[in-house]
């Protein structure tokens, strides 16, 4: 036990810290530091939803600022990246491929996905595709639907259920992706060095996972830790208090806690400067519905007492913020949230509506600092033209519309 003891707003700041949503890199955004910030996180989450940027793009936007979306694209094509199930679809590391290799191999890890079961019931199918991608090369599930209609292929529903079988059983890797369409390849040609003679053991992987969740994280319950890979709630539940007796973690006390929290060793520096006050977040940003800070839910409130959950799959009249929600980020608290469209023809980023949490109230310094973060959402979107169609209360919307008229104005006049 350290003798680090945490108030909750200096956990926060240390948690924001960790994610990389303390502060704006110093220096412009490089194709590296995209590299980077998904190393920090451990997984970046897919999502296609495109009313805004998808979410991968628009996460790596809510650390970096303005940096060019091709550049995840082209890391993933070049092999610095791969995609697995980690927290759900993800981009992670390559050098962490041998960490999800065994859920390649597991048939019961699979689950729902039944990617195990598809290939046992119809082994026949599952090779012939295999033989296709070995002698075509690279394939797309669209290639089947063209093929479907000449008559020479099966329905090409039944050969993405297939495809996406091959990919969870391992079989196939994620080439690279055109337009953000996967585009499957053999395993051993995206990557030829691996064999599963490097496999290594399940406790040792555990362990990784724990170690990483908890990294990325900064400060965590042990309750938290098995959401962030989903990995066996049961079992790695237990595995920060060992991993603590080993001095592979660190505990500390969180105020209001009734269990210790956990610290990778990377970030105690971190914690001892957040313990001594001197971690101060200062970023204000917009976030992805799946970003890492907020993908868990119960977490989200327990640390931010934000109550949250993405309403694009409920039925309209039942939404109560909005179809693409994305909250407010202000230095060090989750202040609101809003509900927001890229128009990318007519140039206009809509925020079809704005809430503030309840008891938030926006001074002029907060109100300017929510919309830059608006307004350099919008820019990098390429959609400069901001409209705030209402919000909650309704002198935000009025608020926030006049710190943008004055932002104009005053680059308009080159200060």
């Amino acid at each position: 036990m350290t003798d680090i003891r945490l108030s909750q707003s200096a956990a926060r700041a240390l948690m924001l810290a960790a994610q990389g949503l303390d502060r704006r890199p110093r220096r412009r955004a490089t194709r590296a530091g995209v590299l980077d910030a998904i190393r920090r996180m451990g997984a970046l989450q897919i999502d296609t939803i495109s009313v805004v940027a998808r979410s991968p793009y628009l996460v790596l936007w809510s650390r970096l600022g303005d940096y060019r979306p091709e550049w995840l694209d082209s890391l993933l094509a070049e092999g610095k990246l791969f995609e697995y199930w980690a927290h759900e679809a993800c981009f992670l590391p390559t050098e962490d491929y041998p960490l999800f290799r065994r859920r390649m191999l597991d048939p019961s890890w699979a689950g729902w996905r039944g990617s195990h079961a598809l290939m046992e019931r119809h082994p026949e199918s599952a090779a012939r595709l295999l033989a296709l991608v070995r002698e075509r090369g690279p394939v797309r599930s669209s290639d089947f639907e063209r093929l479907e209609k000449g008559g020479t292929w099966w329905d090409w529903k039944p050969e993405k259920r297939m495809l996406e079988a091959l990919f969870t059983a391992g079989e196939l890797m994620i080439r690279r992706r055109d337009r953000f369409q996967r585009i499957y390849d053999l395993r051993e040609r995206v990557l030829p060095s691996w064999s599963d003679d490097q496999l290594p053991p399940a406790e040792a992987v555990d362990r990784a996972l724990a170690l990483k969740a908890v990294r990325a994280m900064g400060v965590a319950k042990a309750r938290w830790v098995a959401d962030y890979y989903r990995t066996s709630k049961t079992a790695t539940k237990l595995l920060p208090a060992r991993l603590a007796q080993s001095g592979e973690l660190h505990e500390v006390a969180v105020e209001g806690w009734k269990e210790p929290g956990y610290v990778h060793p990377d970030h105690l520096p971190a914690a001892r400067a957040a313990d001594e006050g001197r971690l101060k977040p200062t970023l204000t940003t917009l976030l992805s519905p799946f970003d890492p800070l907020v993908w868990d839910r119960v977490r989200a409130s327990e640390m931010f007492g934000f109550d949250y959950r993405l309403e694009c799959y409920t039925p309209a009249p039942r939404r109560v913020y909005g179809y693409y929600v994305l909250p407010i980020l202000r230095r060090g608290r989750l202040i609101g949230r809003m509900d927001a469209k890229a128009h990318r023809q007519e140039g206009i980023f809509q925020v079809r509506a704005l809430y503030l949490e309840p008891g938030v109230r926006l001074s002029d310094r907060a109100a300017a600092d929510v919309a830059n973060a608006i307004q350099e959402c919008a820019a990098w979107h390429g959609t400069p033209g901001v409209s705030i169609t209402r919000s909650d209360p309704p002198q935000v919307a009025h608020q926030i519309a006049g710190c943008l008229d004055a932002a104009r104005i005053a680059a308009s006049r080159g200060g």
